[in-house]
């Protein structure tokens, strides 16, 4: 038997509608405020010639052209890359590891969590002064544990230009409960019958967790590949309180290149030109991710491979 619906009123429908607009008008009220109205602002003062004080000046794509001839930037673009390059992966495998752990039916697993999660949730100042304490080439908590267990002298970290970066990388790992987190939420929503089916096809715990886990779980590692893509690139806070870009702009970051050129040269248009820069790089590599993803990403629907 055929079950009828009953149409809503005009009046009714009215009211929804305007229920509707209320209640989503906040955010879109941010969003033009916060968000569009800036980005505008921005792409417009990127082809001007401003300072801040005088009058700007309309100079087209001069500030495009000063970037691609301009050594600093190159070097800036050079430095994030090989930070996010080397540092995603890094993050991503070794989130998931801890996940894996943090999975794991034993008593008191909730402190555990907790204690990986809280690093993720700590202001960016306070660990950027916690780890400059702990390079610290002298007196810092890892060169010494480095003379004393392993008898070997600890590079100077901070204050090398071959060290610099790498000390940059190991510390981005400090924040990985933030995915573990995530990781954690995807491993629980694996259904156990496809273990159970898999173990009784004679699959090892190797062949179930790449075949059914990593499966299961490959829309979970392919969000955390492109928020860390993104976060890489926003790097800034890290370098700018512990070495402001040295030695040798060797941790010159693009954003706090970026971040220099706006308040500290008043070159806002140069600035905004290469944030529209960082913008376009972004969207290119979060590009190539997802056009890769139907060939390693799984969807219970059928989407992906």
């Amino acid at each position: 038997m055929a079950v009828t619906v009953p149409k809503q009123s005009g009046v009714q429908t009215r009211k929804e509608a305007w229920a509707f607009r209320l209640f989503v008008s906040p955010w879109l009220l941010g969003f033009v405020l916060f968000t569009l109205g800036p980005m505008i602002a921005s792409f417009v003062i990127a082809m001007m010639r401003w300072n801040m004080v005088a009058a700007p000046v309309f100079v087209g794509l001069e500030n495009y052209q000063l970037a691609f001839s301009d050594p600093l930037f190159w070097k800036s673009l050079k430095v994030t890359l090989i930070y996010s390059f080397a540092s995603v992966p890094m993050g991503l495998v070794l989130g998931l590891f801890v996940a894996v752990l943090m999975n794991q039916k034993i008593p008191a697993m909730n402190v555990f969590r907790t204690i990986y999660y809280l690093p993720a949730v700590v202001s960016g100042v306070a660990v950027a002064i916690l780890w400059q304490l702990m390079f610290n080439s002298q007196w810092g908590v890892i060169n010494t544990l480095l003379r004393s267990v392993f008898d070997v002298k600890g590079p100077k970290w901070l204050l090398d230009e071959s060290w610099v970066l790498p000390a940059f990388i190991v510390m981005s790992l400090w924040g990985i409960g933030g995915g573990m987190v995530i990781y954690l939420a995807g491993l629980q929503s694996v259904p156990t019958d496809l273990y159970e089916a898999a173990e009784l096809d004679g699959a090892g715990p190797f062949k179930r967790f790449l075949y059914v886990t990593l499966a299961w779980i490959s829309p979970v590692i392919f969000f955390n590949l492109i928020m860390g893509i993104i976060g890489s690139f926003q790097s800034f806070t890290n370098s700018y309180i512990m070495t402001s870009g040295g030695p040798n702009n060797a941790s010159l970051f693009y954003l706090l290149y970026l971040y220099q050129n706006a308040w500290q040269y008043f070159k806002m248009g140069y600035a905004s030109a290469l944030a529209w820069i960082a913008f376009v790089i972004i969207m290119a590599l979060t590009v190539v991710v997802i056009r890769s993803s139907p060939a390693w990403v799984y969807y219970e629907s059928g989407r992906g491979r």
